[in-house]
């Protein structure tokens, strides 16, 4: 199940959610071009091993991971996501603070997945942290959008419509078992993926959005 496209208009031109879409495009063909990609990937992304909460220069490394992709596949699910999702919570949010989000997303994320995994030597990259709050805001805030959702049955592929509260509850509950099963490993990282990361980040951006409609609801 993968979300292609939704039903929600906007009324403002989602420049910030476009810049960063472009920005991450830009990092990946720079990375492509580099001799030893895995070089700059270690030297920018967050590796809970190295991280300490009470050195402020260890944050750093938690934004520029975020910018950071380790293949086609992985960049194009997150910049989709991306582009589904993000262009209605900048809207609601407005642009400053759609990119305040954004970067406290990936922020609490990064946390989550140092609080399950301290030690980890693993390096942590991609957007899908930031994202995960994304979605999280889009699940409360919009849940009834219709979502054009690229489903397999049997060994066809077929788009349908389905609502934004499935298919993001659908993705999440995903994350939850996922969390689960890599448990069961040596590392919280199953696959390379930061699971805890997906689910702090989610829950943020759940958290925003149920504070941002409260305070509205309050103003009416």
């Amino acid at each position: 199940m993968f979300p292609l496209f939704d039903s929600t208009p906007r009324k403002h031109f989602p420049v910030i959610n476009y810049l960063l879409i472009l920005l991450n495009i830009v990092i990946f063909i720079y990375e492509l071009l580099l001799p030893d990609p895995e070089d700059f990937i270690r030297s920018f992304a967050f590796i809970p091993g190295n991280f300490n909460l009470t050195v402020v220069e260890s944050y750093f490394t938690i934004f520029t991971s975020l910018f950071i992709h380790g293949g086609f596949l992985h960049i194009i699910s997150n910049m989709i996501f991306l582009h589904v999702f993000g262009d209605n919570i900048e809207d609601k949010l407005g642009h400053f603070r759609y990119i305040l989000f954004y970067l406290g997303g990936g922020l609490i994320a990064a946390l989550s997945q140092y609080a399950a995994a301290t030690t980890s030597p693993i390096p942590m990259i991609g957007a899908s942290g930031a994202i995960s709050a994304v979605a999280g805001a889009y699940f409360i805030l919009f849940r009834y959008s219709k979502v054009k959702t690229l489903i397999v049955i049997l060994v066809f592929l077929t788009i349908v419509d389905l609502p934004a509260w499935f298919v993001l509850g659908y993705w999440f509950i995903a994350q939850i078992f996922s969390t689960i099963g890599s448990l069961s490993r040596e590392t919280f990282s199953l696959g390379g993926i930061a699971w805890f990361a997906h689910i702090g980040g989610f829950i943020f951006g759940n958290t925003i959005a149920h504070w941002l409609r409260e305070k509205r609801s309050r103003m009416v």
